[in-house]
């Protein structure tokens, strides 16, 4: 993918509409387009506490009567399966670590709220990241501190360039599921509005968060042409501390990651065992991302890394491809990273999300937010379940388009 503005996989039920499906494929970012519930929906405030309820005329998530939401203080207490038996139509994924390209982002200067976005990134990260993605240079971009914030900005900045073309709000509105490779994790939650941050566009004093209604935000004071601008800020908040722990982590010991082309994973995990024998502990691989059928990323220390390349041939495999990463993520050379993500998390609001977002770690939805916070921290030590995600979603009803 050479843009992050261009040639996107689009995930749709064979109902939806192929125009929409064109429109998106020109501008979205790596991500997949989705149809809207209608309720009859009642809320009931007291004091610090709020009760939320509605009772669905057509369940789309299979759970049909009350679900209740109660948030007490500043903690949302929600059921952890509210998204269990989801039935999707569309959706948008967003892409992970190793998608940036030098030059993405151009286009965001012509739309005035994906520019926002940026502006807004420069005060939080403190350098001038629209800057970075379109002229680089490379080794710059492509550095885990930089470029998580870059992809996270520009995945987002990518559904208002979409926003702004024909059809593209009515793809928006219909999304009914989200999901992001790994990093992409974070940009799915804040599309989801799961984020707690500050409204910009509040014609109102009032700057009261949006009430969760059955796994829906009511957000009557946001604008409809920025409705996760107020989710946008703590999200890039913690990708930024993301990647500066995992860059220190990768710091801390020698290691990396490789992909395997054409094998499948029971033979990649062969393909470990073998390079794992001529090894120390410190330098033994695993499989960190199941990716898809054929295509499986290995993370490790160096030396196992170089036993996997090779040996990969011996193993049948088409190719290796070393990635440009900084290290063995989503494994334990991660740990370290992990105890200040946790901290973070810990001071961050979450709120349920308002459709569902598939983890990496166990490739369910979750809408209980300190269930989300865990999946979170521990999501960089964990292989991505990426290949399970995208069976699951079109085992759901999705057929993919291009």
């Amino acid at each position: 993918m050479n843009s992050l503005f261009h040639h996107p996989l689009i995930l749709r039920t064979p109902s939806c509409s192929h125009s929409l499906a064109a429109t998106t494929t020109m501008t979205m970012a790596s991500s997949l387009a989705l149809p809207s519930i209608s309720f009859q929906k009642h809320s009931f405030f007291n004091g610090s506490s709020t009760v939320s309820f509605t009772k669905l005329g057509a369940p789309r998530f299979g759970r049909s009567g009350v679900f209740m939401s109660v948030s007490v203080g500043s903690q949302t207490l929600a059921d952890d399966a509210l998204f269990a038996d989801y039935k999707p139509t569309s959706a948008f994924l967003f892409p992970g670590q190793g998608a940036q390209a030098v030059g993405m982002g151009k286009e965001a200067q012509s739309v005035p709220a994906a520019a926002k976005l940026y502006e807004k990134a420069n005060d939080i990260l403190g350098f001038d990241l629209l800057e970075i993605c379109t002229n680089g240079p490379k080794d710059k971009l492509d550095s885990t501190v930089i470029s998580q914030p870059a992809i996270y900005v520009t995945s987002l900045a990518a559904v208002e360039l979409l926003r702004a073309r024909d059809g593209g709000q009515q793809i928006i509105d219909s999304v009914d599921v989200t999901c992001g490779l790994s990093l992409g994790e974070y940009t799915a939650l804040a599309f989801a509005w799961s984020f707690q941050g500050n409204c910009w566009d509040l014609p109102h004093e009032s700057k009261d968060p949006p009430c969760l209604i059955y796994g829906q935000w009511e957000a009557p004071y946001c604008s409809s042409n920025a409705p996760f601008y107020s989710f946008f800020e703590d999200g890039l908040k913690l990708v930024k501390l993301r990647g500066e722990a995992m860059q220190e982590a990768a710091d801390a010991a020698k290691s990396a990651m490789v992909s395997v082309i054409g094998l499948d994973s029971d033979k990649v995990q062969q393909l470990c065992d073998a390079a794992n024998q001529e090894v120390d502990e410190d330098d033994k691989v695993q499989i960190a991302n199941y990716l898809c059928p054929g295509n499986y990323a290995v993370s490790g220390g160096v030396k196992g890394i170089e036993a996997v390349e090779a040996k990969a041939k011996s193993f049948k495999a088409r190719m290796t491809v070393r990635l440009a990463v900084a290290g063995a993520f989503h494994t334990g050379f991660m740990e370290p990273a992990v105890s200040r993500l946790e901290a973070a998390l810990a001071a961050t609001q979450i709120r349920s999300p308002r459709i569902p977002v598939i983890s990496n770690v166990d490739a369910q939805p979750h809408a209980d937010p300190e269930t989300i916070k865990k999946i979170l921290a521990r999501q960089v030590t964990s292989a991505v379940q990426w290949e399970t995600t995208v069976k699951t979603l079109l085992s759901k009803g999705l057929e993919e388009e291009l």
